[in-house]
């Protein structure tokens, strides 16, 4: 099969109802898990509960309901038919090369999502912050570690700052079939531009974290989203701080539904 034919069936294959369909569902799926991050966040700021404020605690916020471990199957093959529907666009989408590495990007994220809820869904479980700092310990014994450590820090950083960027300029509305004017409807337009700023804030500080574990030796800093809201709690006025990030956190997961309705797909 030539070049020009494997993307033809690429494109064909991702323009499939069946794929698009169960790729949107990895959308709702995604602002379930955000939902839940933002609730426990609020429960860690208010006392009146713990868990990980992180994927995997939300994760196993779902397996230790009635129904989850269906739920945690039908987000498996969402995820997985997302992060396949994102590999096809960084093939044979865009021809930009940005795009492109977005989606590939994308893709390792909602395919890492599919593994660790499947984990969950055959009665595992696992955490995010337990994986984090024990990949950053790992890391810290060498300087070529330490390099990486830095890179990752600073990409996060990035990466948090260009969420701020894309909710404060409404720029998450081009990811929309119906961006511009009123018609995607101020609902989406308000939840995006709350939740990318919350979700930037949270993955800068998570950034800085990996950056500050390099810096003090002490890898149990780096200890992913949930280490980065918690430290939000450890500050002045730090409860009604992280109760703001959980409502901003939670907001992202509603807009995330309304992405599955209207995401350029």
């Amino acid at each position: 099969m030539d070049t020009t034919s494997a993307k033809t069936s690429a494109r064909r294959a991702a323009d499939h109802p069946a794929l698009e369909w169960m790729a949107r569902a990895g959308f709702v799926m995604n602002g379930v898990l955000h939902l839940l991050i933002g609730w426990i966040a609020i429960r860690i700021a208010t006392g009146s509960g713990g868990g990980e404020a992180s994927n995997t605690g939300a994760l196993a916020e779902i397996a230790s309901a009635p129904g989850g471990q269906f739920l945690l199957w039908a987000g498996v093959v969402a995820f997985v038919a997302l992060g396949l529907w994102q590999l096809i666009e960084a093939a044979v989408g865009s021809d930009e090369t940005s795009d492109r590495v977005k989606a590939l990007a994308k893709a390792g994220v909602y395919l890492a999502l599919g593994f660790s809820t499947a984990t969950f869904a055959r009665g595992g479980s696992s955490s995010d912050s337990e994986k984090s700092s024990g990949a950053t310990a790992g890391l810290l014994g060498s300087g070529v570690g330490k390099v990486a450590l830095v890179v990752v820090g600073l990409v996060l950083l990035g990466v948090g700052g260009y969420h701020v960027y894309k909710g404060a300029t409404k720029k998450f509305l081009e990811d929309l079939e119906r961006s511009g004017g009123g018609h995607v409807g101020d609902a989406i337009r308000i939840t995006g531009m709350v939740g990318y700023i919350a979700k930037g804030v949270a993955i800068a500080i998570l950034g800085g974290l990996v950056v500050a574990a390099v810096v003090t030796a002490d890898p149990e800093k780096a200890g992913g989203l949930d280490a980065a809201l918690r430290t939000v709690g450890d500050q002045p006025f730090g409860k009604v701080l992280l109760i703001i990030m959980g409502v901003g956190i939670a907001l992202y997961g509603i807009y995330s539904f309304g992405r599955a309705k209207y995401a350029r797909m």
